[in-house]
């Protein structure tokens, strides 16, 4: 089948973009067939020729990079970010309107928490929450004087809703394969009750399932007796009381060998924390404490300890573009301000995004326990 004019040259240009150096014939066909399908070398050569030197610069025989006076842009109308706080951008959008127009093979690294049960940020649900109404929201009651953060009741999700939450997470895994660059890592964080279904469902979208990142923090999430029996069960609790968190890790297929994906895209692997000690995939955690909380009050706000490190952890070399498309009031792209990468957020909901305005550079500026 015949590609579009210009698809090809897209394709480089996003390529070259990505890396921010010059690249060898070789890298450049294997980066255009990831994209596109197979191009045969000696029309991606015609092309990178054609072009020279508006376009693109030859560097030496067979490598080129692009010109420093290009001005060539794969756009991404009809979007505009509406904050920009340091290294991180954040877009007011439905993230899958969002993602259909961003160029492929453009992000290297995700981490999101998304809607995983759905219902609850829906928009009747989430004006229950606001309203201090509950819905699909447990309000839970004050412990030893401390008003507790709501909770979503996923325990109340039905077939029908678990088949939902299916088609959700296939399309945002076919998406998510399409704009990240081979061998990108994706954490998604999830619950115990339906971190399978998101595990399966964005595997079948063509994700590899990595493993688990195992948050471990206490809750106050199962535990309980029975409802309205406490005191004829006193001995039984219905479900373990969660004591933490999975967040599921899936990777975009490799380019070749790991090595060779780094060599070209960047990715492949984690980040080592230092030189002596791999990134490993539990981590002790907190709840989030309250300065934050009152910084970016979100439901299901995550702690700068924790966002930190996995974030730093996702990009192998420490260069890329780490995408958060459910960005809620910006803890992720804050995050990533403080590890010095770049970011972009989406989020659709106009409330959080007016809190991000001022929440990411003040998460982000905060000084939290040295990791390590």
């Amino acid at each position: 089948m015949a590609l579009a004019p210009g698809v090809i040259r897209d394709s480089i240009v996003s390529y070259l973009s990505t890396i921010g150096r010059d690249a060898g014939l070789g890298d450049i066909s294997r980066a255009v067939a990831a994209n596109v399908g197979e191009v045969s070398p000696s029309s991606i050569r015609s092309y990178l020729n054609l072009n020279v030197p508006d376009l693109f610069e030859r560097t030496e025989r067979g490598r080129y990079r692009l010109a420093a006076a290009g001005q060539y842009v794969v756009t991404e109308l009809p979007f505009a970010p509406v904050v920009e706080v340091g290294l991180a951008r954040l877009y007011q959008a439905d993230c899958f309107d969002w993602l259909a127009a961003r160029a492929a093979n453009s992000v290297h690294a995700v981490v999101t928490d998304p809607p995983y049960g759905l219902r609850e940020y829906s928009r009747p649900e989430q004006d229950k929450l606001r309203r201090g109404r509950g819905g699909v929201w447990r309000i839970p009651p004050s412990f030893d004087g401390h008003k507790r953060a709501p909770l979503p009741r996923f325990t109340i999700l039905d077939a029908q809703d678990h088949a939902a939450l299916h088609r959700f997470f296939r399309k945002l895994g076919h998406e998510l394969m399409r704009v990240a660059v081979p061998g990108a890592n994706v954490l998604v964080a999830s619950n115990p009750l339906l971190a399978h279904i998101v595990a399966g469902s964005m595997r079948e979208a063509g994700l590899e399932v990595r493993g688990s990142i195992v948050r471990l923090t206490m809750t106050m999430r199962g535990g309980d007796r029975p409802k309205n029996a406490h005191a004829e069960f006193e001995s039984v609790s219905v479900m373990p009381r969660s004591m933490w968190e999975p967040w599921v890790v899936f990777r975009k297929p490799l380019d070749g060998r790991v090595q060779d994906n780094l060599r070209t895209w960047k990715t492949g692997g984690f980040r080592r924390p230092d030189r002596d000690r791999p990134f490993g995939d539990v981590i002790r955690s907190s709840p989030t404490p309250k300065t934050e909380r009152l910084i970016a009050p979100h439901p299901s706000l995550k702690p700068q300890a924790f966002l930190r490190q996995i974030v730093r952890a996702c990009l192998p070399l420490g260069e890329g573009v780490v995408l958060d498309p459910f960005a809620g009031s910006g803890s992720t792209l804050a995050a990533a301000n403080a590890v010095g990468y770049r970011s972009v957020g989406i989020e659709s909901d106009p409330n959080y995004v007016a809190i991000a305005r001022s929440a990411i550079a003040r998460l982000g500026s905060l000084r939290v326990a040295d990791p390590g």
